[in-house]
């Protein structure tokens, strides 16, 4: 099924939905009033002393009513999820999808040389808008491509793994909704590590005996109690359960806490690989994917599913009832064993089920932005770079109707590109959504533009940089720790730098000097890339040949006492500043003096 309109599906399917929701609604108020009458007969019957035997069929008819209710609460339950789930779809089209969804903060970290500044994470981020993942597995595969530029022939592969996903809207909502409406907690690197750790209980005549000492000590406990039988059997097991207790406690005890991190909300990732493992795909990537799933004996979703369930009775042991029969039952021992044999049987399979689990979820996040943005292509990469050219770049974050979309073209004949302009006429934008879309594009994922060619690059960027109370680091200092950063990168591959007035923590002469020799020594080592500034001198390093540099700019006009920005881009240096017209303009006195 191809769709060619996300909107009009969306709002087919949400009606639909919307009307499942009120049958199970109506259905759900009928049993309700259905079971308050059966209880209200009941109550008749006991108030004329009917005989005892015919409160037999209400509460047959309570009982049949209770089963039935519970499975259309469950039903009315998924509606509900549904249909926030296609309202949910709905927002992210019209731009109001800002914390809605996972914002992956957890991911952040300042020293990455393009993340913080991109906005991939945190509230209204790249990753908000795209992840739909429900597992730990598929955030980090996610967000490990969002930071990370894969080679050509992998994104080739995503993408036309992205392309056969893209249509597959029953899919993503079946994984939306399975569960609760929660993300499983899932630790994939801890889990992953334990399936691959050295056995501590490997003795299988132990785990058989375990087993036989329960059943003796019960049958020697019964033939005393009611067959006078001497106790002193009975005493003899007990004796043994003792000491087989003991002598594999401290390792029974070892099992059971190295899986309490690793073990819990297993039901969930056990959920989705049921849905995954129905699946059948073409593309050679996604069969691969699949046939990761393919195991002699149960498929992973059962395995996953036993481990949770071991887990259950594991956590079973804080019940009271248990604190008192567990011992006579072995139970930490047995339980302590059988998860040994599921590591040895399963455990080092777990890493590739985790893995095939994050990168289908990756692949569907990334086929529901797809699905969405019909009118964003895939970009088209060439061999031979550094190589950037965009057609109409608009910014993925912003709305469709608000994005203004501007040409971009950086190669070896044109390596650097000065923007100048006035504050908030969208410059900085314009960094970023340069930025994005690289980003985007190395990911696999389609890009916000009518067409972009580029090559391999590198990226790096300066433009939310910050001081560092805990370190003790100014913003200037920061700042250059993160220029050092870049040129190390483009000594190693070629980069697409972005910076946003650069250096302009310190005076305006040690800026023109200190810029442009980051800027040469960038474009020497190959980079490419954009650099603002208000600083019009250092416009003049496009005269400069060796850098291979051009000015353009952004401007506004000034009409009826506001400023009117259209957020354009063009050639040459801007001529005009709106600085001390926005200072009056919110009541401030910049009159000239003297």
């Amino acid at each position: 099924m191809v769709v060619e309109d996300p909107r009009s599906e969306y709002l087919r399917r949400l009606e639909a939905r919307r009307a499942e929701h009120d049958r199970q609604e109506r259905r759900h108020r009928t049993l309700g009033n259905l079971r308050l009458i059966t209880v209200a007969a009941a109550a008749a019957m006991l108030w004329f002393r009917l005989p005892g035997v015919t409160l037999a069929l209400p509460a047959a008819v309570f009982v049949i009513l209770l089963i039935v209710h519970e499975r259309v609460l469950r039903r009315l339950a998924h509606a509900k999820r549904a249909v926030a789930f296609y309202e949910r779809c709905l927002n992210r089209l019209d731009g109001r999808w800002r914390g809605e969804g996972e914002t992956g903060e957890r991911f952040l970290d300042s020293s990455h040389p393009f993340a913080e500044d991109l906005d991939l994470f945190g509230r209204g981020s790249l990753f908000e808008l795209i992840s739909t993942a429900r597992t730990r597995a598929g955030e980090e595969t996610l967000a490990r491509w969002l930071m990370t530029p894969a080679p050509v022939s992998e994104i080739r592969s995503r993408q036309a793994a992205i392309e056969e996903l893209r249509n597959r809207i029953d899919l993503r909502e079946d994984l939306a909704l399975l569960g609760e409406d929660i993300r499983t907690g899932v630790n994939a690197s801890a889990l992953a590590a334990w399936g691959q750790q050295p056995p501590v209980l490997n003795h299988p005549w132990a785990r058989l005996a375990a087993p036989i000492l329960v059943v003796l000590l019960a049958v020697t406990l019964a033939g005393w109690l009611w067959m006078e039988w001497p106790l002193l059997p009975a005493l003899l097991v007990g004796s043994a359960m003792v000491a087989f207790s003991l002598h594999f406690k401290q390792r029974a005890m070892q099992v059971i806490h190295a899986l309490e991190q690793p073990g819990h909300d297993l039901s969930l990732l056990a959920a989705v690989l049921v849905r995954l493992e129905r699946e059948e795909f073409t593309t050679p990537r996604l069969t691969a994917l699949r046939a990761e799933l393919e195991t002699a004996g149960s498929p992973p979703s059962r395995q996953i599913a036993r481990l949770s369930r071991l887990v259950e009775l594991v956590d079973s042991r804080d019940h009271l009832l248990l604190r008192f029969v567990g011992p006579l039952l072995l139970w930490t021992t047995q339980l302590a064993f059988a998860v040994e044999a599921w590591r040895k049987r399963s455990g080092p399979s777990v890493e590739r089920w985790l893995a095939t689990v994050g990168e289908m979820e990756a692949l569907t996040a990334l086929a529901g932005y797809a699905f969405e943005h019909p009118a964003d292509p895939f970009p088209e990469f060439v061999d031979e770079g550094p190589y950037f050219e965009g057609v109409e770049l608009g910014h993925p974050l912003l709305p469709e109707d608000r994005a203004v979309r501007n040409d971009l073209r950086l190669d070896r004949n044109l390596r650097l590109l000065v923007v100048s302009g006035s504050n908030m006429s969208g410059k900085t934008t314009m960094l970023r959504t340069v930025g994005v879309n690289l980003v985007l594009a190395q990911a696999g994922a389609p890009v916000r533009a009518r067409q972009l060619r580029l090559s391999p690059l590198s990226l790096g960027a300066s433009i939310r940089v910050h001081d560092s109370l805990e370190q003790g680091l100014s913003r200037f200092y920061t700042e250059v720790l993160r220029l050092r950063q870049l040129v190390e990168i483009a000594a190693g591959a070629p980069l697409l730098f972005l910076l946003d007035e650069i250096l302009h923590g310190t005076n305006s002469h040690d800026r023109r000097i200190g810029a442009a020799a980051v800027l040469r020594t960038l474009v020497r080592r190959g980079a490419i890339g954009l650099v603002t500034t208000h600083d019009l001198a250092l416009t003049e390093i496009a005269h400069d040949p060796a850098v291979h540099a051009a000015n353009v700019h952004f401007q506004d006009e000034f009409v009826e006492g506001r400023i009117v920005f259209d957020y354009k881009m063009r050639p040459g240096v801007v001529t005009k500043s709106n600085a001390l017209e926005l200072m009056r303009s919110v009541g401030l006195d910049v009159s000239e003096v003297a």
